[in-house]
Formats: structure tokens, C-alpha cells, sequence
């Protein structure tokens, strides 16, 4: 059996513009310059109080700062012109993977619990999953936490375990647990970054992945 675990933002759904307009009105609202493109999507993955530590050098009020965020996330997701699609291709490979027998998915995300809820039961997703591990649980990613805990849910072997995902954080995080970990080109972190934290092999699209884990 492969447990095949897959990050969300950046892997799964494309929720770059409604994380960087929730990151601009969370800075502004502590009058605070927000962060560029590239340094607003470098910290997706980590939960909300590593990346305004990062973001913010260590020196801001983190706290209030992570707070701010989840109000501004849940104001600019119910605004229609923020959208989080899904990436082509990711609804047609979760169903494909659901429905094999050797096959058992998992979600690990920095991502709250709450968040993760909302997207399963937008897509209808919610039986995919044998289990979900989030930023409420577990220290942040890259700590290996995530991962062990799914593995021993799903009672699933090391060597037969991969991480999907987009960012260096979920690389080390698997490479740390003994999982295999797989980039995806289409994320937030260039490839040069998910080879750098361990990346066994990064795909391309969907279609690339379905046939590396079916065949």
C-alpha cells in the first residue's frame, strides 16, 4: 500500500492571490509595509506564526499579526474577485488515486483545520481522505510531525510514503519523516529550491504524477 500525502496551497488549489491580499491588509492594519510577491508566497507552508516571523524578521508582533491574518483570509475568501482554483488536472488525479485499492491519500497542511474542511466540502472530497494533518496539530512544517503522525494512522511504511507538495518546507518535511518527497513545478518555490531540500523527483502537471504513482 502508498500512503500519498499532498500539501494543499501551492499544490493542490492556486491561493496565492487571496494569501497575498489577506497579507497586505494584515500589514497595513498594524501599519506595516507588507512584503513583496516573492517573499509573501516564499513563507506558504509554515503556519501562521512562523511565517510572520519570517516575514517580519522576528520583529513584529507575530501574534497579533497571525490573528489579523485569519480574519483578513476569511474576508477576502468570501469576495468574489479572490479566487482559489484548482490546478489542472488535481480533481481528475485525487479521484483516480481514491479510487485504487493500493492507494491511501492524506493531506498535510499549514493550512488551519477549518480551511482544509471548507476545500473538502467545496470539492466533495471529504471521504478521499484517510487522513489530515494541519497546522492545529503539529509544529510547523519542516518538522517531520505531520508525516509520522499520517503514517501511523494509516499504519503506511516509510518507503512507501510520498509528500506532494510545492515548497522547499514540504521537501525537508518528508526527506525528515523517511518519506519520498516529489515537487511539483507549478507551485510557489522554484525547483532549484525543492531540489535543494531533498526532492527525489519533481513533475511537471497531474498527468506526470498519476502515472509516477500508478505505475
Amino acid at each position: 500500500m502508498k500512503l500519498v500525502i499532498f500539501d494543499v496551497d501551492g499544490t493542490l488549489v492556486d491561493s496565492q492571490e487571496i494569501i497575498l491580499e489577506a497579507q497586505r491588509r494584515t500589514f497595513c492594519a498594524h501599519r506595516l509595509e507588507p512584503p513583496g510577491r516573492e517573499a509573501a508566497l516564499s513563507i506558504v507552508g509554515l503556519s501562521l506564526i512562523e511565517a510572520f516571523t519570517v516575514l517580519t524578521d522576528a520583529k513584529g508582533p507575530v501574534e497579533s499579526l497571525a490573528q489579523t491574518y485569519r480574519e483578513a483570509w476569511g474576508d477576502v475568501r468570501s469576495e468574489p474577485q479572490f479566487q482559489d482554483p484548482l490546478y489542472p488536472g488535481a480533481r481528475e488525479t485525487l479521484a483516480a488515486l481514491a479510487g485504487r485499492a493500493d492507494i491511501v491519500l492524506g493531506i498535510a497542511t499549514g493550512k488551519s483545520r477549518r480551511g482544509v474542511a471548507l476545500l473538502l466540502e467545496r470539492y466533495g472530497w471529504k471521504d478521499w481522505f484517510a487522513t489530515i494533518q494541519t497546522a492545529d496539530d503539529h509544529p510547523s512544517k519542516p518538522a517531520p510531525d505531520m508525516i509520522l503522525a499520517a503514517m501511523a494512522e494509516t499504519a503506511a511504511d516509510p518507503d512507501q510514503t510520498y509528500m506532494i507538495g510545492d515548497t522547499s518546507f514540504d521537501m525537508a518535511m518528508a526527506a525528515a519523516a523517511g518519506a519520498h518527497p516529489i515537487g511539483v513545478s507549478w507551485g510557489y518555490h522554484a525547483a532549484s529550491d525543492l531540489k535543494a531540500a531533498g526532492a527525489e523527483r519533481i513533475v511537471g502537471d497531474f498527468e506526470e504524477l498519476l502515472h509516477m504513482l500508478t505505475s
